[in-house]
């Protein structure tokens, strides 16, 4: 005999969604297009970047100076715009990345390699190469950044309680330890004349120093971070559900911490060594997507990819706007834009726990 429902219980079931509503590849193509429409801001800053300076140029000179030795242009934009733009694009994603994978592994929202100590690891290793092993060039420093990150990295996590680590103590360990190798940095500037000269402007962070050696010396480590950070997307998103959930999922969430500290420490000490330590574009970044993307890091992670130079390059060229005919370097821009989009977040998270 058939089983029956009455009319009443009929209406008091719940309703069950379209499939289409309920299937995430029902968001997949407004992702892709929003996607597609980043790549086309990103080209645009891109131009925005190379045009704008201490002389103007126009889009075709921007187009003849990038493929015609002839043009009037040509040196302008392969000496000087070309190199500072490249740097600017690997840095920023670098950044981005490295403050999505950090904010995902630590389920921290407030989570930022600049806030929480990476860079200044990767800063006081940097200023002891300066000033110790005279190491001047990026490819002799590089390496020291490297260790920096990651030292710092493993003792932020352990600090902050390792598994059971709160976004509060993280926060905490990271300020702490921010505060004391930024002094030890301080320290070394004002003890060795030499170490002062070569890292003042580095410690503001700047692209004004750019050249083609440095970015053809980054990008590998970049590119090795950006397809590391790729392929953990899946992996961290099952490791958001807990331990036992992503191992269920077929996750190992030791693997999974440990590859996420390795992409971590190449991006940031990659992007430490060659700008000198940027906060607040990891931070930024990552919460700004995920009102498009929401949590899956299949999607955040590549619109930070993409979104973090953009707000890198932009913040660049303001500076170079604002205190024409000098420059205000891109760090001290981030700052100051990121200062109060930092003091919202918080403020927005104390109001919510109200």
């Amino acid at each position: 005999m058939p089983l029956t429902t009455s009319p009443q219980a009929r209406r008091d079931a719940p309703a069950v969604a379209p499939a289409s509503r309920r299937s995430p590849g029902g968001r997949a193509a407004p992702r892709a297009a929003g996607l597609l429409g980043a790549l086309l801001l990103l080209l645009a800053v891109l131009v925005l970047s190379i045009a704008v300076g201490a002389r103007q140029l126009t889009p075709a000179e921007v187009w003849h100076g990038l493929f015609d030795a002839g043009s009037p242009g040509y040196t302008v934009v392969h000496q000087m715009r070309l190199p500072r733009t490249l740097l600017g694009l690997l840095a920023g994603l670098a950044l981005g990345l490295a403050g999505g994978v950090m904010q995902a592994l630590t389920r921290n929202p407030l989570a930022d390699p600049g806030l929480l100590g990476i860079n200044a690891g990767a800063s006081a290793a940097v200023a002891s190469a300066i000033c110790f092993a005279g190491v001047s060039t990026f490819g002799g420093y590089v390496w020291f950044a490297f260790a920096g990150a990651a030292v710092v990295s493993v003792l932020v996590y352990a600090v902050g309680g390792g598994r059971a680590a709160t976004p509060a103590r993280l926060a905490l360990g990271g300020a702490a330890l921010n505060a004391a190798l930024y002094s030890y940095v301080n320290a070394v500037m004002v003890l060795s004349a030499a170490s002062l000269d070569r890292m003042r402007f580095w410690t503001v962070g700047s692209l004004a120093g750019a050249t083609m050696t440095t970015v053809t010396r980054l990008a590998p480590f970049v590119v090795a971070g950006l397809l590391l950070t790729l392929a953990l997307a899946r992996p961290l998103n099952a490791l958001a559900l807990g331990d036992d959930s992503a191992r269920a999922l077929g996750a190992r969430p030791q693997r999974v911490r440990a590859a996420a500290i390795v992409a971590v420490t190449l991006l940031c000490g990659a992007a430490t060594a060659a700008c000198g330590p940027i906060v607040f574009v990891g931070l930024i970044v990552p919460h700004l997507v995920r009102a498009l993307t929401g949590p899956d890091q299949r999607w955040l992670l590549p619109y930070c990819a993409v979104l973090s130079p953009v707000l890198f390059l932009g913040a660049d060229v303001v500076g170079r706007v604002v205190a024409r005919p000098g420059e205000l370097e891109v760090g001290i821009v981030t700052a100051v834009l990121g200062g109060p989009v930092f003091l919202f977040f918080v403020t927005r998270r104390k109001v919510a726990r109200a």
